[in-house]
Parts: C-alpha cells; structure tokens; sequence
C-alpha cells in the first residue's frame, strides 16, 4: 500500500511543479509578452527571437509564481481556494519550490538577455523584484497593493517590446497604461468573490476593509471607465488605425457595462461574471491590435 501511494506522489509531482507556476496567471504574461514583441516590430518578425522572448519570459514568469506561493505557503495554507496548491497541500517541500523558482528565474533571464537583449532580461527581473519584493509584502498591510502589484503586472508587454524594438518607446507605454488600468477591475473582481478567504489570511485586499462595497466598485467603475480611453490610445500615437479605435471603444464600453451590473447588486454571481469580462477582454483587444497592425503593417 505504502509502494503504491509513492508511485501515486511520484507521478503526481511533475503535475505539482505546473501548478507552482501558475499557469493561468502565466498564459496572460505569454500572450501580452507576444503582443508586445509583435506590435514593437519594425518590419517582418524574426520568429525565432519571439519564441526565445516568449519561452524566456515563460520561464521567468513561472519561477516568480513558484517563489510567491513559497513566500506565501502558511497564507496559502488558511483559504479555501489556495489551500489545494502544491506547498500547503503537501505534495512538495519549501525548499524544492524555493530551488525551482530561483532556477526558473536565472535561466529565464539569462535567455532572454541571450536570445534578445539586456533591456529586456532587466526588466523581466524588475517585474520579478517588484512583485515579491514589494507587492506580496504589502498585501498584508494596505490594500494599496492592488495598484503596487499593477505595476509589474503591466510589465509583460514592455519585455516583448523591448526585444523586439530595442527600446521603450511611447508604444510599449501605451501598452503598459493598458494592462496596469485593466488589472483593476479584473483583481477588485476577485477580490470581491474571495473577500473572505483573504480576511482570514490576513490579506487586506479593499474589500477586506470595505465590506460594504462602495470603494471596491467604484475603482472597479472608475478603471473601467478610465480603461475605455486608454485601450483607445495605440489609434491617437499612430500604433493603429481608425477600425481599431472603434473596436477598443465597444469592447471598453462592454467592460463598463458589466462593471455597472456588478455594482447593481454586488452579489459573488455578478462579480464572477466581470471577472470573466476582463478575462476575455484583454485578449479580444490585443487581437483587434494585432490584427489592425497586420492589416496596415505601416501603423505605428
């Protein structure tokens, strides 16, 4: 019986090593890496720096998702929708997470500065630094962390920027103000489901100290709003066309409408259902992105 429950944790544990990373959380910094370096090329993509930037930033990516749940294993441990993972449940050791999310890191980097250049490998290791050195400390103590933590959030884009155009300029910022403003109404979401689970944490997301709602919603509200304009940006700098612009403005204007929904009411359904909005709006909108830099490959 002993064998067979080893056999079981020894198939178990590469499973184990994927959910470190956190791949959904991941799969959202691959595809904004890959809008970035996209949308930051000058003339035809060479293709083969872009798998290495995405790759390498992959790897970067997972290892900071391996070292937060190893910083924030005993908080893991206390909330429903954590406490599965791979520390608290027991299927890895501390130390094996703390190694594979340091090696993650070092080789993911040492890629990216390899395979596209130093700009971009620093500012993978800045999204890094911030979000475990400031963000996941702060959550215990201000629910201004959320737009701490929209900082390195917003970073992904600038990496494939920088890899691809060698440089940040106004369009990898335009990108930036997009994914920090979308974060809000998409973590406040959460936040709002899991309020509870994070107060017995110890986690003071805003609607900890908010139970009511009022100040949650209204960020939620006002970002949304805010994020209408600035997702219409890339067509006022020259990134796209007039067909984008239109785009972004109904897909923004959508968003703000299940935003004001949600606020209606503020049941966990209707906060599901924004966080879902904000789950298929930025993809929708970095592909009318794509796709409007295809269709007039001059646009800038």
């Amino acid at each position: 019986m002993n064998e067979r429950a080893d056999a079981i944790s020894s198939l178990d544990k590469p499973w184990a090593y994927v959910v470190l990373t956190k791949p959904d959380v991941t799969f959202l910094v691959v595809i904004t890496t890959l809008a970035g370096f996209y949308l930051g090329s000058s003339g035809s993509i060479d293709w083969s720096a872009m798998l290495s930037t995405v790759g390498a930033t992959m790897l970067v990516a997972g290892g900071t998702a391996a070292l937060n749940q190893y910083v924030e294993r005993e908080s893991d441990a206390v909330m429903r929708r954590t406490a599965s993972r791979p520390l608290p449940a027991g299927q890895l050791r501390p130390r094996d997470a703390l190694i594979f999310g340091m090696s993650m890191i070092v080789v993911g980097a040492a890629w990216l500065a390899f395979a596209a250049n130093g700009l971009a490998a620093l500012i993978a290791l800045t999204t890094t630094v911030l979000y475990l050195g400031l963000y996941t400390p702060l959550k215990k103590h201000t629910p201004l962390s959320t737009a701490v933590g929209a900082i390195p959030g917003a970073l992904p884009p600038l990496i494939g920027w920088a890899a691809a155009h060698g440089s940040l300029s106004l369009g990898g910022w335009v990108l930036f103000a997009i994914l920090f403003f979308w974060q809000f109404p998409h973590f406040m979401s959460i936040a709002w489901i899991y309020r509870e689970d994070y107060a017995r944490a110890g986690i003071r997301m805003l609607p900890v100290v908010d139970r009511k709602g009022d100040s949650t919603f209204r960020q939620i509200v006002c970002m949304s709003a805010v994020l209408v304009w600035v997702s219409a940006l890339p067509s006022v700098v020259g990134m796209a066309g007039i067909g984008y612009f239109f785009l972004a403005l109904i897909l923004g204007m959508l968003l703000l409408q299940v935003g004001l929904w949600a606020n209606r009411s503020r049941t966990n359904a209707r906060a599901k259902w924004l966080m879902h909005a904000t789950v298929a709006h930025i993809p929708l909108l970095l592909i009318c992105l794509v796709l409007d830099k295809m269709a007039i490959p001059g646009a800038r």
